[in-house]
Order: structure tokens, then C-alpha cells, then sequence
């Protein structure tokens, strides 16, 4: 079973990149859930949503404690939230910045292995506004391998129709391919 943590303020969508992760994850035969964790916060406001997959039905209901993937829709969340809180020992941070992962890694003092993707640049040039989740979905795929990359497009276009889901699917390849993953 892979395990996701994903961080975004209220508005990013991080609760829409999970839902949708799973269900391109049950329409290859996986076995997923997903689902958020904020209260009364208003947008812009730090939230977190879990995403489980796994090849075995899951039986857990329960937050998500020790993820094998975190994913960071903004970087800004880095200095006051814990994004590598219970992380696994072999877990990696997926973060949503132009920084190299050195770089990160040294800006943040980060521990964990990470991957950084661009993903605001990519939003802005593809779908014209700075909404990263579709765009990091495929940051996730780069790295986890946990579906393949094809099974998004149809969870994407029933969500946002056939012309925005076209450009998010767009995003969601152009930032599969340029993801960098730390070796």
C-alpha cells in the first residue's frame, strides 16, 4: 500500500488532486480512498488531504500517520507546517517549487529525499491561473509509479469537462516529465 500526505491551503485543490488520484487508481483495478483533513478554515488556510492505494482492499479508516509520499502544493507551507511529520524511512517530499532539490533541501533543511516540480510555471503557462493540483497529480505518478500516467485523463475530463480537463491533462503530463526526482 502507498500512503499520501498532500499539503495546500483551502482553494488549491488538494482535496480534488486526491479524490481524483483515487479514482484513476480504482479504475485500474486498485483498491484506494481518499479524503481531506481541515476544519472551519477559510481559503488560504494550510489543510491537508490523505490519498491510500493499494492492490489489497483497505481497511483502514484512520489519518494518515507515516506516508510514503508527501506532496507540497506550496512551498510557503514548508516553514510552519512539519510536511515531513512520521514521513517513512524511504519516503519522499514532492514539492511544487523552480528550486532544485539541493537546493530545496538546503533552503529547508530538509531530511528526506524529494522531488521538485515547477508546477506553478506549468498551471500558469497551460491553464492560465496558478492551480497546481491536476499539474503536481502528475508529479506523484512520476515518482510513486502507482497507476500509469493515461489513467488520470479520464478521472481529469469527468471532473473539469472536455475543454479544461484537455489542459489539465496537459499540465498533469508536462509535469510528469520534468519532475526531478533526487537520486
Amino acid at each position: 500500500m502507498i500512503e499520501v500526505r498532500i499539503h495546500g491551503r483551502g482553494g488549491q485543490g488538494a482535496v480534488t488532486s486526491a479524490e481524483l488520484m483515487a479514482l484513476a487508481a480504482i479504475a485500474t483495478g486498485k483498491y484506494a480512498q481518499a479524503f481531506p483533513s481541515f476544519g472551519p478554515e477559510r481559503r488560504g488556510a494550510p489543510v491537508m488531504a490523505f490519498l491510500r492505494i493499494s492492490d489489497e482492499p483497505v481497511r483502514t479508516r484512520e489519518k494518515i500517520y507515516n506516508p510514503n509520499l508527501v506532496v507540497v502544493l506550496d512551498a510557503g507551507l514548508i516553514p510552519i507546517s512539519n510536511v515531513e511529520a512520521g514521513i517513512a524511512d524511504d519516503g519522499i517530499v514532492i514539492v511544487n517549487t523552480p528550486m532544485s532539490p539541493a537546493e530545496l533541501k538546503k533552503n529547508f533543511n530538509l531530511k528526506s529525499r524529494v522531488a521538485t516540480v515547477d508546477a506553478t510555471s506549468i498551471a500558469r503557462e497551460i491553464l492560465k491561473v496558478p492551480i497546481t493540483n491536476t499539474t503536481m497529480m502528475g508529479s506523484i505518478v512520476r515518482v510513486s509509479q502507482v497507476v500509469p500516467l493515461e489513467s488520470l485523463e479520464k478521472p481529469i475530463m469527468e471532473r473539469f469537462g472536455s475543454s479544461l480537463g484537455e489542459k489539465n491533462f496537459a499540465a498533469c503530463k508536462k509535469a510528469y516529465e520534468v519532475t526531478i526526482l533526487e537520486e
